[in-house]
């Protein structure tokens, strides 16, 4: 059985840095991989990450912090990878071991763009994850919110009750809620779909479209993503719940929606070049947004909302004209 009072978090951005704040919450010593060395060493001296969540203040002696990555994997029997899905398979390509013995959570919400497969499978693939081992953290949780300690909540997904559980308890504290589940496909479906709708959200805000608008554009979001995930795994499942209506709703309603404002700024007439060159952070749905298109290809169905923002993404189409014609569809 693995060693839950043992985990490390592999990654140094936002997300990552909240997750190992939820940590510090409830263990002695959580372990932190982080690649760049400025990040490192500042974490070092002042205990806050200058880059992301600097308002987050660290105890040091909770932190076990590590740049060599396969040391920390030796070290650690539970590991969450928490680093953008385009970054994911240059992060990982120095690791040479299998991590069969490990019990790892994805906290990635998106698609691996080399590979075009969702996290868990690429693990499973490359790296002989267990699938009993493996889980995903999910949810409408945003870093910022968890930075500022506001209440929140989180679904951990595996097909492993007993491992679900191990991680619900340290993630939990006064402002982390968490629930579990056994969807984890439909779970990391939903996690990278959500994203994609987000971006046509922004584009109708960035376009002046109103609220009355926008509510039916999430409402028609919703029931592509149940077709979506009922297209790729059978399982039932109600997707009114928080791991995926939640997480769509905060994804693209909230200000701190970096896929949202993605779509803000295509709306406002940026070419996609000029909007990713101006975001500070990744917006993942870029890149969900190609793989999902074509997969939902192969389903024979329609999918309006997600060829809308995949033609503007990557077929230099209008989003003035895209938007027009998809809110001729809707209802």
């Amino acid at each position: 059985m693995a060693d839950f009072s043992r985990i490390a978090v592999i990654g140094g951005g936002s997300w990552a840095t909240a997750l190992v704040k939820i940590l510090c919450e409830n263990k002695t010593k959580v372990g932190w991989y982080v690649r760049n060395d400025t990040i490192y060493n500042h974490l070092l001296e002042q205990g806050h990450n200058p880059n992301y969540l600097s308002g987050v203040e660290f105890d040091l002696s909770k932190l076990d912090l590590h740049t060599d990555l396969s040391g920390v994997i030796k070290q650690y029997d539970v590991l969450i990878i928490a680093t953008p899905s385009f970054y994911l398979d240059r992060v990982l390509s120095p690791v040479s071991q299998s991590l069969e013995n490990k019990v790892v959570f994805s906290a990635v919400k998106g698609i691996v763009p080399e590979k075009k497969v969702l996290v868990g499978a690429y693990l499973i693939e490359k790296f002989k994850v267990a699938e009993r081992h493996f889980g995903i953290i999910a949810g409408p949780c945003h870093a910022e919110e968890v930075a500022l300690e506001r209440l929140s909540y989180l679904t951990v997904a595996s097909s492993n009750e007993g491992v679900a559980k191990q991680m619900k308890d340290a993630l939990s504290c006064h402002y982390i809620k968490t629930s579990i589940s056994d969807d984890v496909i439909g779970a990391e479906y939903a996690a990278t779909l959500k994203n994609v709708y987000a971006i046509a959200v922004g584009m109708a805000h960035g376009l002046g479209y109103g609220d009355n608008f926008i509510s039916v554009l999430i409402s028609c979001a919703m029931r592509e993503m149940k077709r979506f995930i009922k297209h790729v795994d059978k399982k039932k499942r109600n997707v009114n719940k928080s791991a995926y209506l939640g997480d769509l709703l905060v994804t693209a309603y909230s200000v701190f929606s970096r896929n949202r404002m993605l779509g803000n700024m295509l709306g406002k007439g940026y070419t996609v070049k000029a909007a990713m060159m101006e975001m500070t952070m990744i917006a993942e749905g870029y890149y969900g947004a190609k793989t999902a298109y074509e997969l939902s290809h192969s389903f024979g169905g329609e999918y309006p909302i997600m060829q809308c923002v995949y033609e503007v993404l990557y077929e230099k189409a209008s989003a003035k004209k895209k938007m027009k014609g998809l809110s001729q569809l809707l209802n």
